[in-house]
């Protein structure tokens, strides 16, 4: 399935074509490559960076979504391997 549509399945991204700009301003990686086509390819097993707004988030994609459902069903659709950002740093 298309990059920007998983992206919108899995409620990262509002609108599809939040997803379509998001992409193609090249931040998102897919499987350690920078992707810059909306059009790219996601699979199964395949690993996204995604530098949100907050924090940068890595994820393992477990299945493809059939929808743009409710965020527990799309939740279910991928694990969250780092969330890079998430807590801060102790400072000493």
């Amino acid at each position: 399935m298309r990059i920007d549509k998983v992206l919108w399945f899995l409620r990262f991204s509002g609108s599809r074509g939040m997803a379509q700009n998001w992409v193609a301003d090249g931040h998102i990686r897919l499987n350690g490559r920078r992707v810059e086509r909306p059009s790219a390819d996601v699979k199964c097993g395949d690993v996204l960076v995604l530098p949100l707004p907050t924090r940068v988030s890595v994820i393992e994609v477990l299945s493809i979504p059939v929808r743009r459902g409710p965020a527990l069903e799309a939740q279910g659709c991928y694990r969250v391997l780092d969330d890079l950002g998430a807590t801060p740093l102790a400072r000493p």
